[in-house]
C-alpha cells in the first residue's frame, strides 16, 4: 500500500489557522562595532503596511507557481528516468525553490501583527509551513540539502537485491519464467544488476517458504544501510532550516500544519490512534493464531510478537496477502479481483479507466486527453525508472498524470483508484491561488481516492460485471470485512509509528547511534512484530521504507485511513443509503459527487475543520465511523480469541 508522492518541496505544502506564531526578527548586526556604523533601516525595514503585505504575497505566489512547475518538470524526468544526469537536475531545480522558500519567509516577518485579510494571514502562514525540508539561509547549505535528498531518493530508487546462488530464495524465484534476466545477477555485486522491490515485494505477498520470505526481507533491507550517514547529516541542515523560520525542528514544523498547535496535533493524533487500537489489537491476535497453525509454535509462538517477514508485505504494513489463511470463513462470498482482471483480460489501461469511470458516474469529470499521454502506467524495459505510485499536476494547471508500473491486482486497482482520488483534487482546486493548491491538509489529500475505493464493493463490482455475482450473507459480509481489515487496520500502528520515529529524530531523542533501535522498539511497541533476523546499528531500516529517504511525512497516511470512513460515512448518508456501513456503494450517485466536488474545490482555503464540515456536516475527525464499518468483524474476532493471551 506504497500511496500518492510529489517532489521533495511539494510534500507538505499543509493548511495552518491564522493564528500562527510570529516570524522572527530579522538578525541582528554581528557585532558592537557593526551595531554602531549602522545606517539608517532601509525602506524594507520600516512598519510595513496591509497593502505591502498582499503585494508581496501576490509577488511570492506569481514566482512560486513558477519554481513549483519547473520542480515537477525536473522530478517527473528524474523519476521517470533515474540517472546521474537528471538526479542532478532535479536537485537544482530543489535548491532553487529551496532557496526562494527561506529568503520569502524569512522577508514575510515584516507582516506580523497587521490586521490583514483572512486569506493573506493563511497564505503567510501556509509560506512558513510550505517547505518539508526547510532551507538553512546559508547558500551552501541549501546546495547540501538538495544533493542529499535527491542523493536519498535516488539510491531507494535504484535499489536491487541479487539472491544468494544456492539460497531459497533464488529456488522460488527461479520456478518464473520472468524473473530469468535478473536472477543472472552476481551477488558479488549488489546493486550492479538483481531483483527490484517489484519482484521482492510481489513474493513477500504471494511466497510461503519461510527461508525465501526472510531473505527477500533481508535482502530489500540491504539496500538501506548507504543512506544512513547521508541521511543523519539531511536531519542535521533541515533542522538548522526550520529552527531559523522560528520551529523548534522539522518535526515540529510538520506537526504545525493541522490548523492547531504543534504539541496539540500530537495529542490529537494519539487521542485517534488509541480509538482504534483495540481493534488492531484483536486482529493480531487472530492472525497470530492462525500463523501458528500455519507455521508452527516455534516459529509463531501464540503469545508474543510476529516475526515481520511472515506477513504478506515488506514492511508489514498490510495483511491482505494473507487472507487465504486468515479467511474467517472459507469460500464464503469469495470474491478473487485478480482472478477477474486476468480472466476478463484487462490490461493495465483499462483497469485505470475503470478508477475512471467511477469518479465520472458520480458526475465528476473525465480526466483530460493528456492524463492518458503523458502518464507512466507500465515498468518500461529500457531503462531505470521510480515505480513508486504517485500523483501529479506537472504544470498546475489541470496537466494531470499518474506514474505507476501497475500490475493486474485487486490491491493495484484500488490503489488506481487513489492516485485518481489526488488528481481528482489536483482538478478541482486547479483555480485556485497556488498557496490553496493543495488539500485541507495532507491527510484530505491521501484520503480522497481510498473514500472512493471503501464505494468498490462486491455489489458494486457485480454491477459493472467484473465478477458474475456477489453474495451477501452474515459469513460472506465477515468475510469481505475481514479483506478490508488486513489492509485499513493493520496499517494503522505502523502508520502512525513512522513519524514517531521521524519526530524523535528530528528533535533529538533518537541519535544516529540509536537509528535502527528506536525504529524496533517502536515497531514492537505499536505493530507487535519483530525482525526476521537479528539488527544491529549497522542497518539503517527506516531507509528500506520509500517514505524515509523519499523525506514525505506519513501521518498524512495514518489520518486518511481515519478519515476516509468519515467522508465515506458522510457520502453513504448523502446518497440515503440504507443497512449497514460496510455495504454501501455511491457509484453514480450526483448528489454524492457534488457534494464531493465542493469539498474538493475548496483546497486549502479554509482550515481542514472548516472543509471536513462542508462535507459531512461534522467538525471534528472521528474514528467512530471506521468502528462502525468493522462492528460485525469486531463481534468475529472476540469470539475467535476469547481463550487466546492476546498482547505482545
Amino acid at each position: 500500500m506504497q500511496k500518492c508522492l510529489a517532489p521533495v518541496i511539494l510534500t507538505a505544502v499543509v493548511a495552518i489557522g491564522c493564528g500562527a506564531t510570529a516570524l522572527p526578527p530579522p538578525p541582528c548586526p554581528t557585532s558592537d562595532k557593526a551595531a554602531a556604523s549602522a545606517t539608517p533601516p532601509p525602506v524594507a525595514q520600516r512598519a510595513a503596511s496591509v497593502e505591502e503585505a498582499e503585494a508581496f504575497v501576490a509577488d511570492v505566489e506569481r514566482d512560486l507557481e513558477r519554481l513549483y512547475i519547473n520542480e515537477e518538470r525536473a522530478s517527473w524526468v528524474a523519476r521517470n528516468f533515474v540517472t546521474l544526469d537528471t538526479k542532478e537536475i532535479a536537485a537544482r531545480a530543489s535548491e532553487e525553490t529551496l532557496t526562494f522558500l527561506a529568503k520569502k519567509v524569512a522577508e514575510s516577518a515584516r507582516f506580523s501583527g497587521l490586521a490583514l485579510t483572512p486569506a493573506t494571514a493563511r497564505k503567510l502562514a501556509l509560506l512558513k509551513r510550505n517547505a518539508t525540508l526547510p532551507a538553512p539561509r546559508d547558500a551552501a547549505k541549501t546546495t547540501e540539502l538538495a544533493t542529499l535528498a535527491a542523493e536519498l531518493g535516488a539510491t531507494y530508487a535504484t535499489g536491487k537485491y541479487c539472491p544468494t546462488m544456492d539460497g531459497a530464495l533464488r529456488r522460488q524465484l527461479a520456478k518464473d519464467k520472468a524473473n530469468q534476466a535478473a536472477l543472472a545477477c552476481d551477488p558479488a555485486k549488489p546493486n550492479e544488476a538483481g531483483l527490484t522491490l517489484d519482484v521482492l515485494g510481489k513474493y513477500m505477498g504471494d511466497g510461503r517458504d519461510e527461508a525465501a520470505l526472510r531473505e527477500a526481507w533481508t535482502g530489500w533491507h540491504s539496500i538501506a544501510p548507504a543512506m544512513r550517514k547521508s541521511y543523519a547529516r539531511l536531519v542535521e541542515v533541515a533542522n538548522e532550516g526550520a529552527r531559523e523560520i522560528g520551529f523548534d525542528d522539522v518535526g515540529a514544523l510538520w506537526r504545525s500544519g493541522y490548523d492547531m498547535s504543534a504539541d496539540a496535533f500530537r495529542a490529537e493524533a494519539a487521542r485517534l490512534y488509541r480509538d482504534v487500537e483495540p481493534l488492531y489489537r484483536d486482529l493480531h491476535c487472530y492472525a497470530r493464531k492462525r500463523l501458528s497453525k500455519r507455521y508452527g509454535d516455534k516459529l509463531v509462538p501464540r503469545t508474543g510478537p510476529i516475526r515481520a517477514h511472515l506477513l504478506g508485505n515488506m514492511w508489514s504494513q498490510t495483511w491482505s496477502n494473507l487472507y487465504p489463511e486468515l479467511e474467517p470463513y472459507p469460500g464464503q462470498g469469495a470474491i478473487d479481483v485478480t482472478k477477474a482482471l486476468e480472466k476478463k483480460k484487462i490490461d493495465e489501461l483499462e483497469m485505470v479507466r475503470m478508477a475512471e469511470r467511477f469518479f465520472t458516474s458520480m458526475g465528476l469529470d473525465p480526466l483530460p486527453e493528456t492524463f492518458w499521454k503523458r502518464s507512466l502506467f507500465k515498468r518500461p524495459a529500457d531503462r531505470e525508472v521510480e515505480c513508486h505510485a504517485s500523483a501529479w499536476d506537472v504544470h498546475y494547471n489541470d496537466d494531470l498524470r499518474i506514474k505507476m508500473c501497475i500490475q493486474r491486482t485487486d490491491e493495484e486497482l484500488y490503489t488506481l483508484h487513489h492516485e485518481l482520488g489526488h488528481n481528482y483534487y489536483f482538478h478541482y482546486y486547479v483555480k485556485q491561488p497556488v498557496l490553496f493548491k493543495t488539500g485541507a491538509n495532507d491527510g484530505f489529500h491521501e484520503a480522497i481516492g481510498d473514500t472512493i475505493a471503501l464505494s468498490v464493493t462486491p455489489r458494486y463490482l457485480a454491477s459493472i460485471k467484473l465478477v458474475d455475482s456477489a453474495p451477501s450473507n452474515a459469513k460472506a459480509d465477515v468475510n469481505y470485512l475481514m479483506k478490508m481489515a488486513l489492509d485499513k487496520i493493520a496499517f494503522l500502528p505502523f502508520g502512525k509509528l513512522i513519524d514517531e520515529w521521524r519526530w524523535d529524530v528530528f528533535a533529538g531523542k533518537t541519535a544516529p547511534s540509536d537509528y535502527n533501535a528506536a525504529w524496533w522498539k517502536l515497531r514492537t511497541s505499536y505493530q507487535g512484530i519483530t525482525p526476521p533476523v537479528v539488527r544491529s546499528e549497522a542497518d539503517f531500516d527506516p531507509g528500506a521504507k520509500y517514505h524515509v529517504p523519499g523525506n514525505v511525512p506519513y501521518t498524512r497516511y495514518f489520518l486518511a485511513f481515519l478519515y476516509q470512513f468519515q467522508f465515506y460515512r458522510a457520502l453513504c448518508r448523502e446518497a440515503g443509503h440504507q443497512g449497514p456501513l460496510h455495504t454501501c456503494s455511491f457509484y453514480g450517485n450526483k448528489a454524492a459527487g457534488d457534494k464531493l466536488k465542493a469539498m474538493l474545490a475548496l483546497g486549502a482555503e479554509k482550515p481542514w475543520q472548516e472543509a471536513l464540515k462542508a462535507l459531512s456536516g461534522e467538525a471534528n475527525a472521528d474514528a467512530g465511523a471506521l468502528m462502525e464499518y468493522f462492528a460485525p468483524l469486531r463481534n468475529f474476532l472476540k469470539d475467535e480469541i476469547k481463550d487466546e493471551t492476546c498482547g505482545w
